[in-house]
């Protein structure tokens, strides 16, 4: 049957309101597209290294445990362990030495970054609420240590809004060994829309279900997009307030413009020898080179404005302690001697090569983990337990101090007892520099207005410029 005069001019408005939500869509859920006040940063990289990287063994020197190394604990040292008892006091096995005109002391297992610590505010009196590996993951990156909440990517994307509308807003880069303890719920967007959770992938693998199926002519696949947009527009209409249904045409939307932008951001061929081998992308140990691509991944993405940036060197724990992350339970010196090389030149090159395009006057690099080790052996080996009273994360880039140190550990690392600081405090940094203020970002859920930084959280002035 003929569609009636009374039909078309239905389908014509009905057409109109589509194109009007299509325009708002890359923004759904939004509660503002700009900062509370006048930002340092733009966009923001996290470095994140799962399985508790040692403080001790890296960033924090504590000269009275090395002196003291192999002597019994002091009875006030009375921890909770994780996975056995402690033993007697462990000095790090590796030198520690002066770097950069600070003379910042670092181990010597991270000779390319020792060399930019005069960059670099070191937090060293960060304290976590768990002593578990996926809580602690979690809490760092959504301030809960129970999952379902938001990622603070989701909460930057959320509050800012996308940069560019051909890329997404939000990248997670897991690492070639695996994705880290806790998995997704490290970067969800929990009770945000879903449209602010992060895409995931990496240099390796690329982003999944992209590509056009086989056998389909391009016309073809857009006039199935370009109806299924129709269908999707005019049942949004009908339904509205569907937030996941906002989000689902968002992301397709999405999808079909990166069918365009991806495959140009996840070509590193373009890169130069020189930059390669500043990364260390093409190097004979197939980790180091697979993490030195994510890096470049990680700063082609940030040069084209996605507004956060995840990237984690390491994975979820093996069936073997320290094997595929930092969890040094029995083996710390073997494990640790793996880990470094992995992380040292990449990171350091990407930070070198970030400084030289520009791109840290305007992103802000913070490099995390989820707690600390302690600074005994764990009884029966040569590792160390977790110890969530005392780790180092450290910020570089916009708005940062470089060259100092905020924050102490007692004279063992043991316990932070100098401006003691808290995830809260981390994030509520971050959201400063990105103009956001954490007291104002709120979601209402449940009854009552939810922060990234829950009930807590103060700027750690200290470290801005």
């Amino acid at each position: 049957m003929l569609p009636t005069r009374r039909d078309m001019l239905g389908d014509f408005v009905s057409g109109l309101h589509g194109v009007a939500l299509a325009t708002l869509l890359p923004r759904a859920g939004s509660a503002q597209t700009k900062p509370h006040f006048e930002p340092k940063a733009k966009r923001v990289l996290q470095i994140f290294c799962p399985g508790a990287a040692s403080h001790i063994d890296l960033w924090d020197y504590k000269p009275e445990l090395q002196k003291r190394s192999g002597e019994a604990a002091p009875a006030a040292m009375d921890a909770v362990t994780f996975q056995g008892k402690n033993g007697a006091l462990m000095g790090s096995p590796w030198e520690f030495k002066p770097r950069g005109q600070s003379g910042k002391m670092v181990t010597e297992l991270l000779p390319n970054l020792g060399g930019l610590v005069d960059d670099i505010a070191f937090v060293h009196s960060m304290q976590s609420k768990t002593n578990t590996h996926g809580p602690a993951c979690v809490l760092l990156n959504t301030g809960f240590s129970l999952e379902g909440f938001p990622s603070a990517g989701s909460w930057v994307g959320y509050a800012l809004g996308s940069a560019n509308n051909d890329l997404p807003t939000y990248v997670a880069i897991p690492d070639i060994r695996g994705i880290p303890p806790a998995g997704p719920a490290n970067w969800g967007a929990g009770f945000l829309p879903a449209e602010h959770q992060a895409i995931v992938f990496n240099a390796q693998a690329p982003i999944r279900n992209l590509d056009r199926p086989l056998g389909v002519p391009a016309r073809q696949d857009a006039d199935t997009r370009d109806f299924l947009g129709y269908l999707n527009r005019t049942h949004a209409e009908r339904h509205p307030g569907e937030e996941e249904l906002g989000a689902r045409i968002a992301s397709y939307e999405l999808a079909a413009r990166m069918q365009l932008s991806a495959p140009e951001v996840t070509d590193l061929s373009k890169e130069s020898r020189a930059t390669r081998n500043l990364y260390g992308a093409d190097d004979a140990n197939p980790l180091k080179a697979a993490y030195a691509r994510n890096c470049l991944l990680a700063r082609r993405l940030l040069e084209r404005d996605v507004r956060f940036v995840s990237l984690f060197c390491a994975s979820r724990a093996s069936g073997v302690d320290g094997l595929l992350n930092w969890d040094a339970h029995k083996t710390l010196k073997a494990d640790y001697e793996r880990h470094c090389p992995i992380l040292d030149q990449p990171t350091a090159g990407l930070l070198q090569d970030m400084r030289s395009r520009g791109l840290l006057d305007d992103t802000l690099v913070v490099w995390v983990t989820e707690f600390g080790r302690m600074p005994t052996h764990q009884e029966g080996t040569v590792g160390r337990d977790h110890n969530p009273n005392a780790f180092t994360v450290w910020f570089t880039g916009a708005g940062i101090r470089g060259g100092i140190s905020y924050g102490a550990t007692d004279a063992f690392g043991g316990k932070a007892v100098e401006n003691v600081t808290t995830v809260h405090d981390f994030h509520a940094t971050m959201l400063h520099l990105l103009g956001l203020d954490h007291e104002r970002l709120t979601w209402y859920h449940n009854g009552i207005n939810r922060r990234l930084t829950d009930v807590h959280g103060q700027v750690i002035r200290e470290i801005l410029t």
